[in-house]
């Protein structure tokens, strides 16, 4: 192009196009510009044409070089450039570009060896940088040019300083180069896989910058880069490095999901499949599952150690580790489920493992360890003493062969320790346990404070002591072992399954020696529990990880009466309340009214609301996910919400009268319960079977039940669960000579001596309210229709407890409590009445009579109330969902069923689908009042959870239900209907017309099964009761 089509432009803005370089079409916007040099300026334009021509000279020079490597070519083109340089100061806008010049001259030669001097160039590549800031045009190709030097220092010299700070660079530079330019072009090119490839071959560091530069790799390689698989993979490992050292389960989830990833971009028939196989199963049986104890994750893991051994066949290099690491999971796995299939397996596997690791083999250390542990873990299942002399020879072998810097080696101390405790305890040799005193004290100074694994230290150095304790009988012993249990219970970073089931030896060790820390453990156990049920996302999964624990059921029971034995009344209300309805109680957390707290501090009640729905969506999403990946997010997002709540929860506590917000009630909280009558507690624990008044105002009185032990209540339950059996197969009219006596047994033994201080000690008026509190045993026996049926002198008959006392029941405490409060927001009521006599194929036999109670109740609901009817075809799961969230007064009659494998799953039958005790709990109804719920089974709750109440009528009464009629056992819908009329003609007296009153449930229930008597059967009348207000 010539001057003069320059010029003929003018002022506009013109492209000049070149031919194409790797692809890309390079092309310019020029402007011309006519400048009139003045005398002033002369000398600076002699100047710059003086630096035009080095430049050019040198470039010249450099370009003859790059081809014929000349070395004189290169020297000439540098002195060139030193001339630019020269004249181009730090002030003058050529600097940077002057020192580019050289450093890159100088950067070729010493790539091809002829000059030496890589930290002088990238001194100058680092200095034109600092030159250019973040804005610049040539801000990027500066940033190009330094990685490339730094790569090139780091290939010549190897210094790992240089290879990070590349990767740093290239992170930083990636997003400046716009896709289809030739910098990209370039930038995407070997320089970039050569410094992914480098960080790749890092030594792992666990520190704050090594995860940092992993995540950076990680991000130079997007998905479809062929180095990706690896960067995943260094990224996983030094995550779980690091939650090894801390325990922080954000670390392991992270990396779990990584690996996950990696196991993906492995294809059957990949080379390494096997490799990355057996790191995702370790990651989930090894660590998370020790950690959090999800079943889920150790059999996902073994799933995935099989598939990585059969792609270890017999003299493969590896195989080896695959008989270790499948060895390991199905020990765990025996210690959870007692399979002796697993157990010998495990030891069957490793026995092989230690054949492929002959003296000398690296992998000899380890091996003999794992094996170790199977052989005693079998010994502490089957006490073969052959077993335990070949584990403690084993673990001897492997910490001879460790060296004393091993970082594994406090793994073989204790373990040894604890193999030598469990010998000393058959041999009562004195050297045994002190060997394995010493090898734990040894194992915990070899850890620092906040490892994980110093829990376990603590662990087996508490047994050690019990041990010498339970020969010698020294108290310090005694003490030291407490001393350890709390340490061990109480470690932060170790996970809260091990921490839980260290806190329940720890209860079990405090009873059995009658030590004084047994409360403490308790409450240690309580909090634990707590907090473990905590982290699981969906309802089903917090009671899974309920009742993971052997002995933790009767937990609740069991602190409450150690607190009792300790006369500490008011601590056993509050443990009692802590651990029983956990479920509940951790549901409701989020649905706790904060109208005190809007009034105190309304942006913080905002973000507390705000919070606790995003919490309580996460879970119900979380409750629907089957896919493994998918499962692990949700749960990742699950803890992260959870963690800003409790943040929330913590910025609650420390404003002024908010300190105890969620907290655990106290006495003085709780008995609120009492406000309208006495609640009454009955404990069924192992140590002691007794009740516990809470008055109206006042201490908590202690009434001793010493005449009947929790076995008595377990057989006393089988006798009536058979008895009704019977008694639905008799005449009405028949005497039921069984259930009578019975109930005689409930009066005499349990029902007689509280109502003995009720009247005696509390000055409680008949027909006042009471209210019943059942826990564990206690919960399946009716103990509202306990009846002396005896006649006195006078031929008057004495009186049962529902002639003295209104009966309800209530869950928890905090039930009771918070159905009160909502009570304060009364709406307009309306009634539906819900019923599915016809329940279809395979659902229940036809319910013949469910279509005229439904009629009777419509003429006995007051006409003022908004009323409709839902039967048939209509009484569908969705159209059953619907009136219950539309409607104060709810009326069901269908098929009720508990579900004793999974309570939650327990349901009404309804046309289509089954209405489960889940749904009902995923709705919030603040506006319900009353259900009266004419179906069998709805308030028998579980039996394997801590004391749990968990069943359909106890589902309601969280819903929102203030007052609920439920059922114990089957009803006869024929007969059920002479009921339900009394109860809605009491419930709804003519003298009050339109008058719809919840907390008038038990009293009208109390006056109808009194008025029925004579027409329907004894134990059709007591299966009814009420719960609530």
């Amino acid at each position: 192009m010539w001057w003069d089509d320059l010029l003929n432009h003018g002022e506009e803005p013109f492209d000049i196009s070149f031919p194409p370089v790797r692809g890309v079409h390079p092309s310019l916007t020029l402007k011309v510009a006519v400048v009139h040099a003045c005398d002033d300026a002369l000398s600076d334009s002699l100047i710059d044409c003086e630096i035009a021509r080095d430049t050019d000279a040198g470039h010249a020079q450099f370009a003859a070089y790059a081809t014929s490597e000349d070395i004189s070519q290169l020297n000439t083109a540098v002195e060139h450039f030193q001339l630019v340089l020269d004249q181009c100061p730090v002030s003058h806008p050529d600097h940077a570009a002057a020192l580019t010049n050289i450093a890159w001259a100088r950067l070729l030669g010493y790539i091809r060896n002829d000059l030496q001097d890589i930290d002088g160039i990238t001194s100058l590549f680092r200095e034109a940088l600092a030159l250019r800031p973040q804005r610049h045009s040539d801000y990027p190709i500066s940033l190009y040019n330094l990685a490339m030097a730094l790569t090139w220092r780091h290939n010549k010299k190897s210094t790992a300083a240089d290879i990070c700070e590349a990767a740093q660079l290239y992170h930083e530079l990636l997003p400046l180069c716009p896709e289809s330019t030739y910098l990209r072009s370039i930038v995407e090119g070997p320089g970039v896989d050569y410094v992914i490839g480098g960080c790749n071959n890092l030594p792992i560091d666990a520190s704050e910058e090594g995860i940092c530069l992993r995540r950076v790799v990680l991000e130079l390689c997007p998905q479809g880069h062929q180095l990706r698989l690896s960067a995943l993979a260094n990224l996983s490992w030094v995550l779980i490095s690091r939650f090894e050292q801390r325990g922080n389960i954000d670390d392991l989830d992270e990396s779990i999901r990584f690996l996950r990833e990696a196991v993906s971009l492995c294809p059957e028939g990949y080379t390494d499949r096997d490799i990355y196989l057996n790191h995702l199963a370790v990651s989930l049986g090894h660590y998370r599952f020790n950690h959090q104890g999800k079943p889920n994750d150790l059999d996902e893991a073994i799933s995935l150690y099989e598939e990585a051994l059969r792609l270890r066949p017999v003299g493969h290099e590896y195989r080896n580790v695959s008989l270790g690491t499948l060895g390991l999971a199905l020990v765990s796995r025996f210690d959870k489920r007692k399979d002796i299939g697993d157990i010998t397996r495990a030891i069957n596997l490793y026995r092989e493992a230690l054949t492929l690791c002959p003296p000398g083999h690296p992998n000899r250390n380890i091996t003999l360890n794992n094996l170790a542990l199977a052989l005693k873990t079998r010994y502490d299942e089957f006490d073969v003493s052959e077993d335990l002399n070949e584990a403690i020879d084993l673990y001897r072998e492997s910490l001879r062969l460790k060296r004393l810097d091993d970082p594994e080696r406090h793994v073989t101390l204790f373990s040894l320790g604890w193999a030598l405790s469990s010998r000393f305890t058959h041999t009562q040799k004195n050297e045994d346990i002190e060997e394995a005193i010493t090898l734990c004290q040894e194992s915990l100074a070899a850890l620092p404070s906040l490892h994980p694994d110093r829990c376990f230290s603590y662990t087996w150095l508490k047994g050690a002591y019990l041990s010498r304790y339970r020969i010698l009988h020294d108290p310090a012993d005694l003490s030291l072992a407490v001393e350890n249990f709390r340490l061990a219970s109480r470690h932060p970073t170790q996970g809260f399954p091990n921490r839980i089931r260290t806190a329940l030896r720890w209860v079990a060790e405090a009873e059995n020696h009658q030590h004084d820390s047994a409360l403490e453990a308790y409450q240690v156990c309580l909090e634990l529990f707590d907090n473990h049920v905590m982290t699981r996302s969906s309802i089903i999964s917090r009671r899974e990880a309920a009742t993971a624990f052997s002995g933790a059921r009767s937990l609740p029971v069991d602190a409450a009466s150690c607190a009792i034995r300790g006369d500490n009344l008011r601590r056993a209300v509050e443990l009692m309340e802590q651990g029983r309805g956990q479920q509940w109680s951790l549901a409701s957390r989020l649905r706790t009214p904060v109208e005190d707290l809007e009034s105190a501090n309304p942006k913080l009640a905002h973000k507390y609301l705000e919070l606790s729905k995003l919490v309580s969506n996460a879970a119900q999403s979380s409750a629907t996910i089957t896919d493994r990946a998918s499962a692990d997010q949700a749960a990742t997002k699950y803890r992260k919400l959870t963690e800003q709540w409790e943040a929330a929860v913590g910025e609650i506590r420390n404003l002024q009268a908010f300190s105890r917000f969620l907290l655990p009630p106290l006495y003085a909280d709780l008995q609120a319960a009492a406000r309208h009558g006495p609640v009454i507690i009955l404990i069924a624990s192992q140590y002691s079977c007794s009740a516990i008044v809470v008055p109206t105002s006042g201490d908590p009185h202690h009434v001793p039940l010493s005449s009947i032990t929790l076995a008595d209540l377990m057989t006393l339950k089988d006798r009536f669960t058979r008895a009704i059996r019977h008694a639905s197969r008799m005449n009405p009219a028949e005497t039921r000579t069984d259930l009578i006596v019975l109930l005689r047994t409930v009066w005499d033994e349990i029902m007689l001596p509280i109502v003995n201080v009720l009247e005696n000690v509390f000055k409680l008026k008949r027909r006042s309210r009471i209210w019943l509190c059942p826990t564990a045993a206690f919960t399946s026996i009716p103990l509202h229709a306990a009846h002396p049926f005896q006649t006195r002198a006078d031929r008057s008959k004495e009186p049962c407890l529902e002639d003295l006392y209104i009966c309800s029941y209530t869950p928890t405490l905090s039930a009771l409590i918070r159905s009160r409060q909502m009570m304060k927001r009364r709406v307009t009521p309306s009634f539906v009445a819900i019923g599915q006599g016809q329940p279809g194929a395979g659902k229940g036999k036809a319910l013949s009579a469910v279509d005229s109670e439904l009629e009777l109740v419509h003429k006995l609901v007051p006409t003022t109330a908004n009323h409709t009817t839902i039967s048939g075809d209509a009484a569908t799961r969705a159209g059953a969902l619907q009136a219950l969230e539309e409607n104060t007064w709810v009326h069901l009659a269908c098929h009720g069923k508990q579900d004793p494998a999974q309570p939650y799953n327990s349901h009404f039958v309804m046309r289509d689908e089954h209405l489960t005790l889940l749904d009902i709990m995923d709705r919030d109804i603040p506006h319900a009042e009353f259900a009266f719920l004419s179906a069998c089974h709805t308030a028998v709750g579980d039996e394997e959870t801590p004391d749990e109440v968990i069943h359909l009528a106890a589902g309601l009464q969280f819903s929102g239900f203030k007052s609920v009629v439920g059922t114990l056992w089957e009803v006869d819908d024929a007969v059920a209907k002479h009921v339900v009329q009394a109860f809605y003609t009491y419930m709804f007296h003519p003298k009050e017309v339109g008058v719809m009153d919840p907390t008038k449930a038990a009293w009208a229930l109390n006056c109808a099964t009194h008025a029925v008597k004579t027409t329907v059967p004894l134990e059709q009348r007591m299966v009814f009761i009420h719960i609530g207000v």
